[in-house]
C-alpha cells in the first residue's frame, strides 16, 4: 500500500479536537458529505461505530481524518473498492491516522490558488488564448472550475513559469520543458521514497507495525521530505554550473582541455 499513497497529492486533512464529539449531522457537515454518504460508508465499515448516547451516535476524531481521507481519495479518481482495501490496512488509532496523512499528503509547500483566465494571461504578460488554458490543464498546471475560473494546484510551480516567460523564453518551449521536469522529478521523489520503503518502512513493518513504532514513522516521514528537497537543490546548483560551463565552451568554440589549468 505504501507505494501507491506516496503518488497521491493534495491538501491537508481537517482535526478536531480529541474530545470534540460530533453528530451525525454535524460529522458529515464537517468533511463535506451528505448524512446519507456518511451512514453508507459506516455500513461497509469504513469507519468505526459511533459512541451511543441513548439513540444518538457521536463521532470523534478518528472518524473525522477517516471520512476526510475517503473523500479526497475518491476525488482523485481511486474506486471505492481500492479505498476499502488501503483503510482495512490501516490500524486503529490517532496516530497512525496521522502517518496514513502523512503518506496521502507528502508536501504541499503553499495552497491551491482560484484565479480567472484573465488574470493567468495579465499574470503572464501574454494574451487571452484558450488554447494555452487547455494546455496548462492537460499539463496539471491548472484545473478548470466553473466559468472561467481555474485552480491553481501549486502556485510555486505557476509562479516559477511566468517568471521564466518574462526572461523571454518563449511559452511553447516551456510547454516542451515541463514534461520532462515533470518525468525527472519524478524519478527524484520515486529513489527516496524507496529508500525510505526499504529501510526504515521495512524494519517496522518486518516488526509487526507495533504501536509504540508510529510516532518515529511520523518522524522520520515529516523530516525526510524536506531535506530531500534541500538535497536536490543542492545538487541540481552544482549539476546547472557545469552545464552552463559545457554549453559556453560549446558555444564559443572552445576545447575545456585547451584551457589553462587553474589546478
Amino acid at each position: 500500500m505504501l507505494h501507491i499513497l506516496c503518488n497521491v497529492r493534495s491538501g491537508r486533512l481537517s482535526r478536531v479536537e480529541a474530545d470534540e464529539e460530533l453528530t451525525v449531522d454535524q460529522l458529515a457537515a464537517k468533511v463535506g458529505m451528505t448524512v446519507r454518504n456518511v451512514r453508507a460508508y459506516a455500513g461497509r465499515g469504513l469507519i468505526p461505530p459511533p459512541r451511543l448516547v441513548g439513540r444518538t451516535g457521536y463521532y470523534g476524531q478518528d472518524h473525522v481524518a477517516r471520512l476526510t481521507l475517503v473523500r479526497e481519495l475518491l476525488d482523485k479518481g481511486y474506486t471505492l473498492a481500492a479505498v476499502e482495501r488501503m483503510l482495512s490496512d490501516l490500524p486503529d488509532g490517532a496516530m497512525a491516522l496521522g502517518v496514513f496523512e502523512t503518506l496521502v499528503n507528502p508536501w504541499t509547500p503553499t495552497e491551491p490558488e482560484v484565479i480567472t483566465e484573465q488574470q493567468l494571461a495579465d499574470r503572464a504578460g501574454i494574451p487571452h488564448n484558450p488554447a494555452t488554458i487547455d494546455k496548462l490543464i492537460e499539463l496539471g498546471i491548472a484545473e478548470r472550475e466553473e466559468g472561467d475560473r481555474l485552480r491553481i494546484p501549486n502556485p510555486d510551480l505557476l509562479r516559477t513559469g511566468l517568471e521564466v516567460i518574462k526572461l523571454g523564453v518563449p511559452l511553447d518551449a516551456i510547454f516542451v520543458m515541463l514534461p520532462k521536469l515533470f518525468q525527472h522529478a519524478d524519478a527524484v521523489a520515486k529513489v527516496y521514497v524507496e529508500l525510505f520503503r526499504s529501510t526504515v518502512w521495512r524494519q517496522f513493518a518486518d516488526a509487526g507495525l507495533p504501536p509504540e513504532g508510529w510516532p518515529e514513522i511520523q518522524r522520520t516521514l515529516e523530516g525526510i521530505i524536506p531535506l530531500a528537497g534541500q538535497a536536490l537543490v543542492a545538487a541540481f546548483r552544482e549539476a546547472m554550473g557545469r552545464e552552463i560551463e559545457l554549453v559556453a565552451y560549446e558555444e564559443l568554440g572552445v576545447d575545456p582541455k585547451e584551457l589553462p589549468s587553474t589546478g
